[in-house]
């Protein structure tokens, strides 16, 4: 049998990033133009199976044989990491000091707790290169160099689709267009501060002023006009428009009117409203702090620069103003005027604040349904199971409002 791939999930990076690996394993948070087990499996040339919270396990099935690579799911993989990991034999792992960032064992092992306990001959991992996602935040920040590392595994040998000729263009050899994408005229595109990759059938419209590292995955739109910063990654099925400076979209969310976002992470079928803006710099310039739904307090991020971090089917309305760090969860539908509060808890139906209430989980299914089928997919019988776990876990934070 063939060696198989299964990217795991440590328990406490799991919780750091909240509220993002509610509705994921780690290894499906995008950054750069791939998620991790997409980075995994063009590096390795295996099928990704998953090792990760339980409740995830039927949606994120871990497909074990007699002999497995278990790899760490928040690592930024790159070739010279990836022939490391490859290089294992049975019953050896691959260290990075106290960090655990692979395991090849012929056992089906079934939580973090048995991967350490596995008694393998320990190999250190000798390269200087590691980035692991620890942190919301890590996802914006080292988008820029995810974005270049994935543009030279993407693209290496291979021709892109022709440049426009009726746009402004500079830096041309950074700049891949595949098949299918559309670019109309009077589009900006400068590649010399990094590479922008246009993935298959995406559309930039009229009048798009671009700056990389950019990626626009498959199938997204840039709506005219779109001003869009360094850093930033729009994941497939999105729409975006307005100002975007160092933000990442996952997959099929709206961003389609102007409003400025900076240095945020957008989850997948999230939508905000017409003149959405969100603060990315405090007024007194001092560190950013962002709560933690692990810790329940604010935290420190050691930035200057930090905006939203919206988790997977979260709404606003129009002209929503979001204050410097502000995290909201899953499927809360924000609305009110003035700021809302820098933690909105995940099914919350209001700004955060006194007066906030629950959304109904089976209301919210609606909702997540209607808008899956307007982009041709259905809200599964396993996905729904998924949600109603989200829900109860969150209830406690609710309370609190």
């Amino acid at each position: 049998m063939s060696m198989h791939l299964i990217l795991f999930d440590e328990p406490a990076r799991r919780r750091a990033l909240l509220p993002f690996t509610h509705t994921r394993p780690v290894s499906e948070i995008r950054c750069g133009i791939l998620t991790p087990a997409q980075r995994w499996q063009c590096l390795l040339q295996l099928e990704p199976g998953y090792l990760t919270a339980s409740y995830l396990q039927e949606v994120f099935p871990a497909n074990c044989s007699d002999d497995n690579l278990y790899v760490n799911s928040a690592v930024i993989g790159n070739r010279h990491l990836a022939q490391a990991i490859y290089l294992l034999q049975k019953e050896e792992k691959l260290m990075a000091g106290e960090t655990l960032l692979a395991v090849r064992s012929p056992k089906k092992l079934e939580n973090f707790e048995a991967l350490q306990q596995e008694a393998a001959r320990e190999v250190q991992y000798s390269g200087e290169d590691l980035l692991l996602l620890q942190h919301p935040w890590d996802i914006f920040s080292y988008n820029a160099t995810a974005i270049r590392q994935d543009m030279s595994l993407l693209c290496a040998e291979r021709t892109s689709a022709p440049l426009p000729e009726d746009g402004w263009v500079r830096g041309a050899t950074q700049i891949f267009i595949e098949e299918g994408a559309k670019i109309a005229p009077g589009v900006v595109i400068n590649a010399t501060e990094g590479p922008v990759y246009i993935g298959k059938d995406a559309e930039i419209m009229e009048g798009c002023l671009i700056r990389g590292p950019f990626a626009l995955c498959s199938h997204s739109v840039l709506k005219m006009g779109a001003k869009i910063y360094g850093g930033t990654t729009i994941g497939p099925g999105c729409k975006v428009g307005g100002e975007v400076n160092n933000v990442v979209f996952f997959a099929n969310s709206n961003k389609g009117h102007d409003g400025f976002i900076g240095n945020a992470v957008i989850g997948e079928w999230c939508n905000l409203g017409a003149d959405t803006n969100c603060s990315n710099l405090k007024n007194n310039y001092d560190e950013v702090k962002v709560w933690s739904e692990a810790e329940n307090r604010l935290v420190p991020t050691g930035l200057t620069f930090c905006g939203l971090l919206m988790a997977d089917h979260a709404k606003c309305g129009i002209n929503t103003m979001f204050n410097t760090g502000t995290v909201v969860g899953v499927s809360a539908n924000v609305f009110g005027a003035g700021f809302p509060d820098k933690f909105v808890p995940s099914f919350s139906w209001g700004d955060g604040g006194p007066g906030t209430l629950t959304y109904r989980l089976d209301k919210a299914l609606e909702t997540a349904a209607r808008m899956m089928a307007r982009r041709g997919q259905l809200l599964s019988e396993a996905w729904q199971q998924v949600y109603q776990e989200v829900f109860d876990r969150t209830a406690a934070q609710r309370l609190l409002i």
